[in-house]
């Protein structure tokens, strides 16, 4: 496989991470809104798994270690690498991802603020804000997605068999 190829299929799966957050595009402002803190970043991800449409990726607060498993458009594929906050209200997490044709790096970024007890999220760089969390959690929120514990471990070595890797 070409590595355009590769990079395609990474960018595809970490393309449709949060791809399904409330399309209510909510403009925070940054007058009014404050960025989410390195602690409050930590405690809304460390130890937890985000659970997606066709897959989940973990956080652990060991060595800040993440690891992901997909099945976008039915191909396996899993990412190993790192998660880390590059400034105040931005998560990033930087994974290889491989599947059956090979393995290609990715790196997400989101960034956070908060209004109260609002936060907002959106995709980095080209991503839109949308409610990530409303004041009292709703069941459809993206924020109820994130599960404390690892649900990742046991699809992960599943798919990486499969792969052969």
């Amino acid at each position: 496989m070409t590595t355009f190829r590769l990079l395609l299929l990474a960018a595809t799966i970490v393309g449709s991470i949060g791809a399904v957050a409330s399309t209510a595009a909510a403009r925070p402002g940054t007058t009014k809104t404050t960025p989410l803190t390195p602690g409050e970043i930590h405690a809304l991800y460390g130890q937890k798994s985000w659970i997606w449409k066709d897959g989940a990726g973990y956080f652990s607060v060991r060595e800040r270690r993440f690891t992901a498993w997909s099945k976008e458009n039915g191909k396996p594929s899993y990412g190993v690498g790192r998660w880390f906050i590059t400034k105040p209200g931005r998560l990033c997490f930087r994974a290889d991802w491989h599947a059956k044709d090979g393995s290609a790096p990715a790196t997400t970024c989101f960034s956070h603020r908060k209004r109260g007890n609002v936060i907002y999220q959106k995709r980095e760089p080209d991503g839109q804000w949308y409610v990530f969390k409303h004041r009292r959690a709703r069941a459809d929120d993206e924020f109820a997605k994130l599960r404390r514990g690892n649900y990742v471990s046991a699809r992960l070595g599943a798919i990486q068999t499969r792969i052969g890797e």
